[in-house]
């Protein structure tokens, strides 16, 4: 997620269930949570900001499994105002949750009751930065590292993979590149390392890859691209050629196989975004950033049914989580 800033200028803001669960938020009484049923945003997405009085989604695809990623900004803050009953409503076989800002496991009864298997990647920073992998289906192996890099302590808390035995699934929390852009010599870092483990992942199964990647991959995918190429965290020469270059490998990688960002695929034309910050009115004016995707290896690029963005998902965070549906052997390695 970009960083919360002092700033003065709107356009530098970065800015289910198969049992169709029907839950009440907590304290979710304001007339805002109205906004779902008819009020839209310039760029079609509603204005509520605060979660839906009731939330519901459709059954899976058929002889799919669901994945759902949410940046939550904060565990305890989210589940004051909704989590729960969002996570209860999509039922998802695997969720990615990106900074936790926990310091410990978290004894979360509902979460520990839902999933079985549960990684929790945690900074060494107190209340930063923080990766989960909660599934109900048991990897092979998990690791929370990033290999190669050279700086173990940027890499805690931002990185899960788990293998199963059709693929990986690979959650990030991608390191920013800072106000001001002081820290893109670390993105940048990331980035060399990263593409460098993603492709040595894909060259022995498939790969998922989940999470906020903090990259709006093009001018389509936040409000305001040209304030804000070259000048904000994520939207940058070295952050999108990064990406870029996952998806499609120059020449000289000719042999690395290819990447696809399966929302946009699905969703060519549309302006819908995936954080919209607190500041500036921004969730009313549909001024956002899409940050949190689903990346897949192309080859299973076909088998994947469903990707939505939840647009009436958010008031716990700033963010609103994202789904993808997929057919079931590509992680379970069974047909």
């Amino acid at each position: 997620m970009p960083p919360k800033r002092k700033a003065s200028n709107p356009d530098r803001e970065l800015g289910t269930s198969s049992k169709s669960a029907t839950k009440k938020a907590k304290g979710d009484t304001t007339e805002e949570s109205s906004d779902t049923s008819g009020n839209l945003a310039p760029n079609g997405q509603p204005t509520n900001k605060v979660l839906p009085v009731h939330i519901s989604f459709p059954p899976r695809a058929e002889g799919a499994l669901r994945l759902a990623t949410w940046n939550i900004c904060g565990l305890s803050t989210a589940q004051k105002k909704g989590f729960k009953y969002y996570v209860e409503a999509e039922d998802p076989d695997i969720l990615v949750l990106t900074e936790t800002k926990v310091n410990s496991d978290p004894q979360d009864g509902a979460l520990n009751s839902r999933f079985n298997y549960r990684t929790w990647a945690i900074s060494d920073k107190k209340s930063y930065s923080g990766t989960a992998a909660l599934s109900k289906h048991k990897p092979i192996s998990v690791s929370t590292d990033l290999p190669g890099h050279p700086d173990p302590t940027l890499v805690k808390g931002r990185i899960v993979t788990l293998e199963f035995e059709g693929c990986y699934v690979l959650a990030t929390y991608v390191t920013n590149a800072g106000q001001g852009l002081k820290t893109l010599s670390d993105k940048n870092t990331w980035n060399r390392h990263f593409t460098t483990y993603i492709r040595a992942l894909d060259k022995k199964k498939p790969v998922i890859w989940m999470g906020d990647l903090n990259v709006a991959p093009t001018a389509q995918d936040l409000t305001n691209p040209k304030p804000n190429w070259n000048k904000t965290p994520g939207y940058t020469k070295d952050e999108t050629e990064a990406f870029k270059n996952i998806l499609d490998p120059p020449e000289p990688e000719e042999t690395s196989g290819k990447f696809v960002d399966i929302w946009r695929q699905r969703h060519p034309d549309d302006h819908h975004y995936t954080y919209f910050s607190y500041r500036f009115n921004c969730r009313a004016k549909g001024i956002g950033w899409r940050l949190d995707m689903f990346v897949v290896s192309e080859r299973i690029a076909e088998k994947v049914k469903v990707c939505e963005i939840r647009s009436e998902i958010y008031g716990a965070s700033d963010h609103v989580p994202v789904i993808m549906e997929i057919e079931s052997d590509v992680i379970t390695g069974m047909s």
